[in-house]
């Protein structure tokens, strides 16, 4: 039986392959071989044309696709597919990953790099299950497979995942399974099941059927050689860029999907299950125009279900339904991706417009819109057709180098440009012949500018930047840049506000060479120097920063898991696994500590854990590199989602990059103390509450635990008060919840307690302070100076030091030649008093920064004890969302 296997080891399809065998080895003992080989469809190239003379050569030779590092391995593990899912998958998974292993080291061969990978794996044990069952089981764990692994299975390139199988046992009819995950059709690793038909007197698989219908089908690797051809050529192509072919990212969306719900049961225990029909899509397209000319007319979108891209232009769109654990029903979310295959990614006119009427169908049913951004801008080009007409008018003929007058075209090439093409004065030149000296290239007619060449997609580059501004304000807007993105796919990223940047994705205006030319020298010497993470990053740009794509789509998803289904609708709350009533365990301290051990909980050296305000595991900062006296982010308190601000209480650094193209820069890097707002976290505050507020509707938690602003020279340079602020605009405009606690050992003082009092907007605002917090203008030390003065502290001593008092009544008496000793010693007593009774005078001032006083004045709700304040808010929160806050 394990002989006629491997006999069989090497069909992979019913188109032959040339196979190069490469080192195997066996890493797994569940493994009982492995063969590693480099295999390459033989593709043909076209037939001679009739009355060609026959060279034996193929005439148009077909580009042969790249070389596939084909896996097959065979394994006799027994897998009790009856039992606990946590007993046989685990052993799957394994050998699944130690034949990953295998590709991983084969690629490593010279002859194999920028290959794809293929995995085979025969289970020779039969499986004691019906075959529907199995199919069921095992389809389930190649998802969740993709999903867990994804990461890996992206950064070797693996296509295709094929398990071989047979069920049941000994005693019934055998079944031969086939159960493949596989991209060769252009769906990103779309399962599949089918039964294999052996040939009676060979063995050899003869026919396969589909186990849930019967019908008979063919295997996903006998997709026609030049269609897996184009396939992996758009593949490929978008995998130089760093990318993922547009169409798979909805592969990749659903991989994510299944990750996101096996998270999701294990915190409930397996009380739950995933639900039927996870990931559905349909693809947008242009609808008709009204009347068939300008396409700036054309009507609203039509939705199409076809598996592969309808549009054959440079941008995508899908209107997908995703079943989340937030949503089990499911909820829609519009995606625009620009594909990187056509044309660069670049936008043309009818790119332009396709990109705002998606948009624009997004805006008007409130969905969430994600945009996978990998272009080059702005479409540029040239008359192409004009090229072999043009002619010079040279200012002497005889000697170029004195320079022209004009380029023309002769009449009869004239005679032959469509009409519009050119704008050409006519001119009479010696000798009565007739040219036409050209003053403007329209281009009017010809193919080479039917995408646009020029100002045409400037106009559209507006359209589509108006568009995206207005869609931030309206609907969720999130950008993801996979790959390079230029110019106005820059634009567009920060008009949406919200970007996840992947380590290989610039946002640029300019390429490097571009400005290598202008700078006359080799100054940059890659696209990362002027827009990549260790730009967007710190510069607040980049909200969040992913490796991969797969990863790319897990922090979209963790993204959507706080946002509505749609712009009017509140967020969705998912049921409490962290009781809402619980304690707190991590208190803030008077000493600098980090926040996120407040917002997040913390473990401790022994192994234990103090839990923080929020629930646990749920907390997720964004704009992490940027303003870091701030922290941003986004969490659940009792399943409710909540936007999160709350003040570094250490002392940070800002790091300012040196410009290579100044040859005397240096890396600057400014100190910022904690507790204060600087121009970065100031903009960084209001960016957050702005991006809370539009399409999110979270209710807000600001910590609130601010001394006050920078107000020195370099900071007020910078627009502090500008950015400052911005966060009583964004405040005055908040439509949610908003709930400030000044937590425990934190302050709130001076122009940093105005910028968020709830006078800005009582509507929705309401504050509260922690029994052991203080508020005020000035700090009790400032506030002595001022107002408890050093002789006011030394009238304070008189009045209360019996030496004092004794000395001075001594004074009174003494005779005058006595009355210097008694000075000097009354002088000393203050001296020795004067710290003491400075420490007096804070406490004296501090009492009027106390919880008890800010209630008393109305100016906070209630003070609150730490230990249940998240109980407090919890359903504090609820009821406002009840309320409709």
């Amino acid at each position: 039986e394990i002989k006629a296997a491997k006999e069989r080891l090497h069909v992979s399809g019913p188109f032959p392959w040339k196979l190069s065998p490469i080192n195997s080895r066996c890493p797994s003992p569940w493994l009982w071989d492995v063969q590693v080989f480099l295999a390459r469809p033989r593709v043909k190239g076209e037939p001679p044309k009739a009355g060609a003379k026959k060279t034996g050569k193929p005439e148009n030779p077909v580009k042969p696709p790249s070389p596939t590092i084909l896996i097959r391995a065979v394994s006799q593990v027994f897998l009790d597919v009856k039992g606990a899912v946590a007993q046989w998958r685990p052993r799957l998974e394994a050998l699944l990953l130690a034949c990953l292993w295998e590709v991983e080291c084969a690629s490593l061969d010279s002859n194999a790099s920028a290959s794809n990978g293929q995995v085979f794996l025969h289970l020779t044990r039969p499986l004691d299950l019906e075959a529907p069952a199995v199919c069921v089981l095992l389809e389930g764990f190649l998802g969740h497979f993709v999903a867990v692994h994804g990461t890996r299975l992206q950064m070797l390139c693996v296509d295709e995942i094929i398990l071989k199988a047979r069920t049941p046992a000994a005693g019934a009819d055998v079944t031969t399974l086939r159960v493949t995950v596989s991209s060769l059709s252009g769906e990103y690793m779309h399962a599949s099941s089918l039964s294999e038909q052996l040939d009676a007197a060979t063995g050899e698989p003869k026919k396969w059927f589909d186990v849930a219908s019967g019908a008979e089908c063919q295997l996903p690797s006998a997709t026609p050689a030049a269609a897996v051809a184009n396939v992996r050529a758009k593949r490929a192509a978008a995998r130089r860029t760093g990318s993922t072919w547009a169409p798979e990212f909805l592969g990749v969306i659903r991989a994510a999907l299944v990750g996101q719900w096996d998270a999701h049961m294990r915190k409930l225990g397996g009380e739950t299950k995933i639900p039927e029909n996870l990931f559905e899509t349909a693809e947008l397209v242009l609808g008709p125009a009204s009347s068939g000319e300008a396409i700036q007319e054309l009507q609203a979108m039509r939705t199409s279900s076809n598996a592969k891209p309808f549009s054959k232009i440079g941008v995508l769109a899908w209107r997908c339904s995703l079943r989340t654990p937030e949503y089990p029903d499911g909820r829609s979310i519009v995606v625009i991706a620009n594909d990187v295959t056509h044309q660069a990614g670049s936008f043309g006119v009818v790119e332009d417009v396709f990109f705002q009427k998606a948009s624009q169908y997004a805006r008007e049913r409130g969905l969430p819109r994600i945009h996978f951004a990998c272009n080059s801008g702005a479409r540029v080009g040239l008359v192409e057709e004009l090229m072999p007409k043009i002619k010079v008018k040279w200012t002497d003929a005889s000697n170029p180098s004195r320079g022209f007058d004009y380029l023309y075209l002769s009449k009869e090439d004239l005679d032959k440009t469509p009409k519009g093409a050119v704008i050409a004065r006519k001119v009479t030149a010696p000798g009565s012949s007739v040219h036409f000296a050209l003053e403007a290239i329209v281009g009017e007619g010809l193919a080479s500018t039917a995408g646009g060449i020029g100002v045409e997609n400037l106009q559209g580059s507006g359209l589509i930047a108006g568009e995206t501004s207005r869609a931030y304000t309206e609907i969720f807007t999130l950008s993801y840049i996979t790959g390079r993105s230029v110019g106005i796919g820059a634009y567009l990223n920060r008009l949406g506000q919200r970007t996840i940047q992947a380590t290989t994705g610039p946002m640029i205006l300019t390429g490097f060479q571009a400005l290598n030319k202008l700078l006359g020298r080799d100054v940059y010497t890659s696209q990362d120097q002027l827009g990549g993470p260790q730009i967007m990053v710190p510069n607040g740009v980049t909200h969040q920063l992913v490796q991969n794509d797969q990863e790319g789509a897990d922090a979209i998803l963790s993204w959507l898991s706080y946002v509505p289904s749609d712009t009017w609708s509140p967020p969705p709350i998912l049921r409490a696994i962290d009781p809402p009533d619980r304690p707190i365990g991590f208190v803030p301290t008077k000493q600098p500590y980090d926040p996120r051990h407040m917002l997040a909980g913390t473990s401790m050296p022994d192994g234990g854990r103090l839990t923080g305000f929020f629930d646990d595991g749920s907390f997720q900062e964004s704009l992490g590199g940027w303003g870091r006296s701030v922290v941003i982010g986004r969490a659940r308190l009792g399943g409710v989602p909540m936007g999160v601000i709350a003040v570094e209480t250490r002392n940070v650094d800002r790091r300012i990059p040196a410009d290579p193209g100044n040859e005397n820069g240096q890396e600057t890097v400014e100190a910022q103390a904690g507790q204060v707002w600087f121009p970065d976290s100031a903009f960084k505050t209001a960016t957050a509450i702005r991006d809370f507020n539009h399409g999110e509707n979270l209710p807000l938690m600001i910590f609130a635990n601010w001394r006050g602003f920078s107000g020195g020279t370099r900071d007020m340079y910078a627009e502090v008060l500008k950015f400052g602020a911005m966060i009583v605009d964004a405040l005055v405009e908040y439509r949610h919840p908003v709930f400030i606690y000044i937590p425990p050992n934190g302050e709130l003082r001076g122009g940093s307690w105005v910028v968020i009092d709830p006078a800005i907007n009582p509507a929705v605002m309401e504050m509260y302070a922690d029994e052991e917090a203080r508020g005020g203008i000035l700090e009790p030390a400032g506030i002595v100076e001022v107002k408890f003065r050093e002789g006011q502290r030394v009238e304070l001593m008189h009045r209360l030091d019996e030496q004092l008092r004794k000395l001075d009544n001594e004074l009174k008496k003494a005779r005058p030649d006595a009355a210097k000793g008694i000075q000097t010693r009354i002088k000393a007593r203050e001296e020795q008093l004067q710290g003491i009774y400075t420490q007096v005078a804070c406490e004296f001032a501090d009492l009027h920064d106390r919880t008890g006083r800010m209630k008393a004045k109305g100016v906070i709700r209630e003070g609150l004890q730490w230990k249940s304040s998240r109980a407090f808010f919890h359903w504090r929160g609820c009821r406002r969302l009840a309320e409709g806050g």
